[in-house]
């Protein structure tokens, strides 16, 4: 049986490789042009409309007239950002009929925790504050995590929640402690664990909260009182079993997807079949919700 992967390993291994001469400034630009390369019609899609909300620099994704929803985007709080994920957020806005706002989060190790977490918070907050409340909160790896922590933290705030969380193989517990991190190591060609714990330590520094605290690693929070989740992930996702622990919680309403051999993320590769099939099953889910669901 062939590969789906393949191709994919070997461009991710070709671009990673040149990455050890580079300075991050220029990874971080490599990346986006990578995810632009694999992902070139939601690229032509996205036409992004330059906004600044609360501090970031972000940018409206979608049909102008259509309702607001908040996208935080991947990259393991170190690299990501509006050029790599704008692509991917288009494609989004398109099959739930959303605009999305995508704010670039301060990142690591420039800014630590609770750099990105604060943002993430203070960008929902703006939005509530000019009547633009989201009625869904998506986001994609280190983004799915911090899209289910600023829930969190609007829920313990008193903030008005959305109808929706929508996490695209989220990045939910920087403590690596789940077993798809050392099962799937090499069968995922997007992440390795050695990557994922120096991202974790980038963004908590020392002297900062241990990677299993709760308030970075939202799989071990109380998750009472949250709206309905929805989570998709590839059956070779190095963060699978965050997903799955999540979708065990009595404490939430999780449904998850898993798309059988598929890696980490692989909604950005374009070219891969179930790409679209997980993007269209995301849209009838979200059609199919009840409009009030709380």
């Amino acid at each position: 049986m062939s590969d789906p992967l393949a191709p994919i390993r070997a461009g991710l291994a070709a671009r990673v490789a040149g990455w050890g001469a580079m300075d991050l400034a220029a990874i971080r630009a490599d990346f986006a042009a990578f995810l632009t390369e694999v992902g070139p019609e939601g690229a032509a899609l996205a036409r992004p409309r330059a906004t600044r909300v609360a501090g970031p620099e972000a940018v409206w994704i979608g049909d102008p007239a259509a309702k607001p929803g908040l996208y935080l985007h991947g990259g393991g709080f170190q690299i990501g950002g509006i050029a790599s994920h704008a692509g991917l957020a288009a494609r989004l806005a398109q099959t739930l009929g959303l605009r999305l706002l995508l704010p670039a989060y301060r990142l690591a190790p420039e800014h630590r925790f609770p750099a990105a977490h604060d943002d993430a918070l203070a960008v929902l907050r703006a939005m509530q504050a000019a009547g633009e409340a989201p009625v869904a909160i998506l986001g994609d790896s280190a983004g799915g995590g911090l899209a289910l922590s600023t829930a969190i933290r609007a829920r313990d705030a008193g903030l008005p929640l959305p109808r929706a969380l929508i996490l695209l193989s989220p990045w939910l517990d920087l403590s690596l402690s789940g077993a798809s991190y050392r099962d799937l190591a090499a069968e995922d060609p997007f992440s390795k664990p050695a990557q994922l714990a120096a991202m974790a330590r980038s963004y908590l520094g020392r002297g900062g909260p241990a990677p299993d605290d709760p308030a970075v690693s939202p799989l071990f929070a109380d998750l009472h009182d949250l709206p309905p989740l929805l989570i998709h992930a590839g059956g070779a996702d190095i963060t699978l079993d965050d997903s799955r622990r999540l979708a065990a919680r009595p404490d939430a309403r999780v449904t998850l997807r898993i798309h059988r051999g598929m890696c980490h993320h692989f909604q950005v590769f374009e070219a891969l079949p179930p790409a679209e099939t997980s993007l269209a099953e995301i849209g009838a889910w979200w059609r199919a919700l009840p409009r009030n669901p709380r």
